[in-house]
């Protein structure tokens, strides 16, 4: 089994991201909330894989972390959930919100993924309760932002900042006291100018 891939990223799209590793191309399907993590093309990519064996074909998931490897492999353990539906849960919730959603038993979140309905939502909270990783306090912390600065983050992106440095530069501005979303961006464009 391919655990892991390390090389050079060729080509990222929703459909899949393509990975050089000393000139294989592998083709990894990645859920779509972690595709704007994911190096552009040319820049050297660390993906954790789970490799998925049927009788007609041979398909490659990739995830950024470890903790989305496992909540995937938690998921298309339960019967009815293939790797399809896998992917298309963590495609509409990041997996360390999908965990804390599980933990609360909030079916209604659930639901809001597209194809998830209400029956295999209470479903998922029934057998996977107690049985996916446990988020660690960062980790917690980063599930519980606030709407305003997600929705910073998301204006730092559209104006092409990277998502890594744009989340690191609202987390600065928060700390400093910046309350209002306006306040927050303009706090981060100064971070981010400043190389902080």
């Amino acid at each position: 089994m391919i655990a892991s891939l390390n090389g050079t990223v060729l080509t990222k799209r929703p459909e899949g991201v393509i990975v050089d590793v000393n000139g294989v191309g592998y083709q990894l399907s990645v859920p779509l909330c972690s595709l704007p993590d994911i190096p552009e093309p040319g820049e050297t990519v660390f993906i954790h894989t789970y490799t998925h064996v049927r009788e007609d074909a041979l398909q490659l998931f990739g995830f950024l972390n470890e903790q989305d490897r496992e909540v995937f492999m938690s998921l298309i353990g339960i019967s009815g959930i293939g790797p399809k539906l896998g992917l298309a849960i963590l495609s509409g919730m990041p997996a360390d919100r999908f965990v804390e959603t599980v933990q609360n038993e909030d079916v209604t979140m659930l639901t809001t993924i597209p194809g998830l309905g209400k029956k295999t939502a209470s479903r998922l909270i029934l057998e996977l309760k107690g049985k996916l990783p446990s988020l660690d306090p960062e980790e917690a912390s980063s599930s519980r932002t606030s709407q305003e600065e997600i929705d910073a983050i998301s204006a730092l992106v559209n104006l092409g900042y990277k998502k890594q440095f744009s989340e690191k530069a609202v987390e600065t501005a928060v700390r400093n006291g910046a309350g209002s979303i306006e306040d927050i961006i303009m706090e981060a464009l100064k971070n981010l100018s400043e190389g902080k």
